[in-house]
């Protein structure tokens, strides 16, 4: 019996060894040192602070920077992001047309920006046609994914400056000349980023003229969204994500009210972890061990549902405006999205909905997508100043 006892005793301790070296393990990295600020920033938005040459996963013939520049929070605080910017070393002499992206889900927590990620250009559409016309590609980490937090995650104010002060700062790079015509191109979490990019650009960056929008399975109806995606296992890592950003930004969100004990334990873990590899395992893990969602009290209910309301992109947005779903999206659905588009079409907003059929969430922006030749054609008629359809127009891809 004491032997039985000891085995015990040793099967548990090497499994909470295990345990504890897996939660170590799947840690985001550390940001390095070019991700802190060089004495105290400036207050002036758009300011490139640092540059420097990037070659993680950089394609043949092309050439990257990563940059650190200053932008503001929703309340106008000024904070740091950075970002990567790239162009072929064959893009023709002069201003080079902007191509603004705005990336997905990788997380809330420091060490998440894309630029620090093994795949920094994961679900990036037509990266190889946007470098072989020419065009410069500028896309932001948003702040507090590599500079010091907190990063506003499905926060539009937030997320749409990260936006806009990248254009701003790679026009300031040395050895980069960016023209002022601008297409914002956003999936996901980016595809939020992008209409709400559209929409401030006219008050917040006049001097950003946007020449176009592309939203990809953009996160629209938030309160519908995180309504149904509690209930998946990546919905409720998402949702842990959404209540760190939310409870930092806006003082009435407190997390404990929403997802006490054992639960907010857990969805505080999530929340520290990047959507990238054993990561994301990780968090899925304790996803499914927070039940049937990480709430105690609904998320519509109270200061969380009234903040997720207040970041539906639903302003004028004055650019032409391309939106894309997959009918086989699993994370932001179809219905949903389609009802978000009738109600912005019942608002007057002039828009394109493209859907495709058998798309998922990711499928839509691989390079195999029938969207990403689509996306090319639409991106060069904004920015030769074609005329873009009036009113709302909805086809099949």
């Amino acid at each position: 019996m004491r032997r039985l006892t000891s085995r015990l005793l040793w099967t548990l301790l090497v499994l909470s060894s295990l345990l504890a070296l897996a939660w170590w393990a799947t840690r985001p990295v550390d940001p390095d040192a070019f991700y802190t600020p060089p004495g105290v920033p400036p207050a002036q938005v758009g300011v490139l602070l640092r540059q420097e040459v990037y070659e993680r996963q950089v394609p043949n013939g092309a050439q990257a920077w990563r940059l650190l520049y200053t932008t503001s929070d929703l309340h106008g605080r000024p904070v740091l992001a950075s970002a990567i910017v790239m162009v072929s070393r064959l893009a023709p002499a002069g201003p080079r047309p902007v191509i603004a992206w705005a990336h997905g889900t990788t997380g809330v927590a420091a060490g998440c920006a894309p630029s620090l990620l093994a795949q920094p250009y994961a679900h990036l559409p037509a990266l190889s046609e946007l470098l072989a016309e020419g065009w410069i590609l500028v896309a932001t980490d948003y702040a507090g994914l590599g500079t010091p937090g907190p990063h506003p995650y499905l926060i539009g104010q937030g997320e749409a400056r990260s936006v806009l002060d990248a254009v701003r700062a790679a026009r300031r790079m040395q050895g980069l000349q960016a023209d002022t015509r601008t297409v914002v191109w956003g999936h996901s979490q980016g595809g939020h980023a992008a209409l709400w990019a559209g929409m401030l650009a006219p008050q917040y960056a006049p001097d950003v003229p946007i020449a176009g929008v592309a939203a990809m399975a953009p996160a629209t109806d938030l309160p519908a969204l995180v309504d149904r995606a509690q209930h998946g296992l990546v919905g409720r890592v998402m949702s842990a994500y959404i209540l760190q950003a939310y409870s930092a930004a806006y003082p009435d969100v407190r997390f404990d009210d929403y997802t006490p004990g054992l639960r907010g334990l857990l969805a505080k873990d999530m929340a520290r972890r990047c959507l990238e590899g054993p990561q994301t395992l990780f968090a899925l893990a304790e996803a499914a061990l927070s039940g049937g969602s990480i709430f105690a009290t609904a998320p519509l209910e109270g200061a969380l549902g009234q903040r997720l309301a207040q970041n539906i992109p639903a302003r004028p947005l004055p650019a032409p405006l391309l939106i894309a779903q997959g009918e086989a999206d699993a994370l932001v659905w179809p219905d949903i999205q389609a009802r978000y588009v009738q109600q912005r079409c019942r608002a007057g907003q002039p828009l394109e909905f493209r859907r495709y059929a058998g798309q998922d969430h990711l499928s839509i922006v691989a390079p195999d997508s029938p969207l990403t030749p689509q996306l090319v054609a639409w991106t060069r008629d904004r920015l030769a100043g074609r005329p873009a359809s009036m009113g709302c127009q909805e086809t099949r891809g």
